[in-house]
């Protein structure tokens, strides 16, 4: 007997055309979407199926286009299998995915605070002041020394850890770019800047965890159906009440990502399916662990190979 795990993807996924199949191939797609622009006021579908491509990847746009294209995937989904996971996660921003599949938030609550986390997270630091760079090779207490000789009284450290020898670091431009120096000094050649709009996952967006915290006062946690594995802990959370808490220590915390899926897998779990854009964490998921299985669901042949038993 397989045991599934649903996993939701994060910012970085983002493209023009997503969910646009699957909207034009099942009425609960577009549903779906239209159920997001009316949440949010304005015509997130169109973001989605057409861009432009600069507009979708401000991130204020960019994470409720992610969760509205995830959420739409996952009905499909449901609405077309019986497959039932042991549990959901989702890396950053996905987090939200898997809680509104869990049933713990609302898709309407949901898409709204993410908006106005991808604003926070925005506003929180200047452009140019943070960035994000992805060191390969290294492993995390190595990575965590290169960070603290390289601070100087600014902030740097360990944002994602995505998988073995993938970590993503953020933090002030200067602390980042001496960290790069530092890692290629000492033999990791891959060290490098990511395109991103401020620096997630670390102390600099306190200012953002704050305002998030206000905002989800608002919003309603109902029981979890399947639990959550988080990305501050790493472990399972069916835990309602915890919810909110998990969400606001999330914005300056690592995402723990690798150990998230090493959980899932030493509590049974054998497959694993992406649901939403981009084939990211699939990929991970064979880094993490060659004997997983990782599928994805992104349009109707994902579905189809799925609820058809094909995979």
């Amino acid at each position: 007997m397989q045991s599934y795990a649903f996993i939701f993807p994060g910012q970085g996924s983002q493209h023009p055309g997503m969910g646009r199949e699957l909207a034009e191939n099942f009425k609960v797609a577009a549903q779906s979407f239209e159920e997001a622009d009316d949440a949010l006021g304005f015509s997130i579908s169109r973001l989605c199926f057409e861009g432009p491509e600069e507009e979708l990847k401000l991130t204020a746009n960019t994470q409720p286009a992610i969760l509205a294209a995830s959420i739409a995937a996952w009905r499909v989904l449901k609405a077309e299998s019986p497959l039932s996971p042991c549990f959901l996660a989702g890396h950053s921003l996905g987090e939200y995915s898997a809680l509104v599949a869990s049933g713990a938030l609302s898709f309407a609550d949901a898409l709204r605070t993410v908006r106005a986390r991808g604003s926070f997270m925005q506003d929180a630091v200047p452009v140019g002041v943070g960035t994000m760079a992805a060191i390969l090779g290294v492993e995390g207490e190595q990575l965590l020394e290169f960070c603290q000789e390289a601070a100087q009284g600014e902030i740097v450290s360990p944002a994602n850890y995505n998988s073995p020898g993938q970590i993503v670091i953020a933090g002030h431009t200067g602390a980042v770019g001496r960290v790069i120096e530092i890692a290629k000094a000492r033999g990791f050649r891959k060290a490098m800047l990511l395109p991103v709009s401020a620096p997630f996952h670390c102390a600099l967006m306190k200012p953002a965890a704050e305002r998030l915290a206000d905002t989800l006062e608002g919003v309603q946690v109902a029981p979890l159906a399947a639990p959550v594995v988080s990305n501050v802990e790493a472990t399972p959370n069916a835990d309602s009440g915890r919810v909110k808490g998990l969400l606001v220590e999330q914005v300056c915390s690592p995402v723990l990502w690798d150990a998230s899926v090493q959980q899932m897998v030493a509590s049974g779990v054998t497959r694993f399916v992406e649901i939403g854009p981009g084939k990211v964490l699939a990929g991970l998921v064979k880094r993490i662990d060659k004997e997983a299985q990782s599928f994805n669901v992104q349009d109707s042949a994902g579905v189809k190979a799925l609820a058809g038993g094909e995979l």
